[in-house]
Order: C-alpha cells, then structure tokens, then sequence
C-alpha cells in the first residue's frame, strides 16, 4: 500500500489524531499530524516573539523552518516540542497563524511531499479538498460541541494543564468560524468524504469503520 492514502478531515476536538493513529498503525502507513505542524509554526512563532499578525514574517519563518514528525515524538528545527506545542499558549495562536495563506502553502508542500514517497493517512481540515485531493479514501469527522470540548478537557487534564470546560467550549466555536470562513482551503467536508459522527462512538468502532472503507477501495467496491 506504498501510494495508498486516507484524508481525514474535521473540526477540533472530533477525535482526528487518535483515529488516524490507529488506522496507520493498523494498515502500516505512515501517519501525518498536519495540525502538529501547525501547531510547530505557531511554536515558533512565540518563541521567537514574532508578531503572529505579521504574515510576511510568520510565512518566511515557516519556509524556513524544519519539522520533523515522528510516530511519538514532533521536532522544530532539532528541538523536541512535543508537549510544548498543545499547550495552552499555542492554542490560544494557532488558528491565525494557520489562516495565513503563505503559512498554508509552505506546509502544504512539505505534506505532499511526503505523500508523494510513502502511503499516509492524513489528518487535518483541508486534506480531502487541498492537501490530496485524490486521496483514496476520505473521512469527515464530526462531533458535538459539547462532546469536542469535554475531550479536549480531558486531554489537556492529562498533559497537566489547567482548563476550564466552558472556556473550551467557547474557543472551539471560535476556532470553527476561523477554520470554516477562511479564505484560503477553509474547513469542509469534500463531495466524495465519507462523514462520520463520533459523539456517541468509541475510538475502536471509528477505526473499523474506516478500516472497512479502505478494505472496500482496495477491494474494488464502492
């Protein structure tokens, strides 16, 4: 399944990342956490003190910068920033730096770059409709509010930083109007993307049926 890839698409909190984890794992792919990057640009961008409303400066510092995403661990520029980058600081600045069109355009490339030397399964929220549009097999997450902001609660409880449940609500609607008025790739479901809500699904049955999907298009079946 070397040229194989999924494009898995959806708003924050709808389970992505775990699910396309497993789903790589479970069909030896490679696994892209695109809002990883994201996360590693807006990262720098702090740490740099770049002005994140500056978008020459944030675009020139993302074609410069090197991410390496690994199975367990994502690097900027030979620095381990797996931790740093779900902090609350960089969520608080990842949607702008990612509306910026040269932030987009330069991780697009490096994404499709790697699909072009190994088969992936790509999360994110322009996969199906920009990154790889011919992807064969795409999947549209969805889930409740309420739902998105509980598990992101969790998430950070679990990575040891404070969170408040409706304050979490809040900035995912915020980062939903963000991500689905954008002007460049907005957030969308493709014509051809399977969606599926998780609200009421565990992690397991998501995968399986996903896993189905892919078995389906290798298979020959529609």
């Amino acid at each position: 399944m070397k040229s194989f890839s999924v494009a898995i698409d959806g708003p924050a909190g709808a389970g992505k990342s775990t699910v396309a984890r497993q789903v790589a794992e479970r069909l030896g792919l490679t696994y892209v956490d695109t809002g990883a990057m994201y996360r590693a640009i807006t990262w720098k961008v702090l740490r740099e003190q770049v002005d994140p409303s500056d978008e020459l400066a944030v675009t020139r510092l993302a074609q410069r910068t090197k991410i390496d995403i690994q199975p367990t661990d994502i690097w900027v520029d030979g620095v381990r920033v797996t931790e740093e980058i779900r902090s609350p600081e960089v969520t608080a600045h990842v949607s702008a730096v990612a509306r910026i069109p040269g932030v987009r355009e330069a991780l697009v490339e490096k994404q499709r770059a790697i699909a072009q030397t190994t088969g992936v399964v790509m999360d994110g929220r322009d996969i199906g409709t920009y990154v790889l549009p011919d992807a064969d097999v795409k999947v549209f997450l969805t889930a409740s509010i309420e739902e998105r902001a509980r598990r992101r609660y969790l998430e950070m409880m679990r990575r040891g930083f404070t969170a408040d449940l409706e304050e979490l609500k809040e900035a995912i609607q915020r980062r939903d109007e963000a991500d689905t008025t954008r002007e460049h790739a907005p957030l969308r479901k493709a014509d051809d993307a399977v969606e599926i809500d998780t609200t009421s699904h565990s992690i397991n049955d998501v995968v399986e049926r996903i896993l189905e999907l892919c078995r389906t298009k290798v298979g020959g079946g529609e």
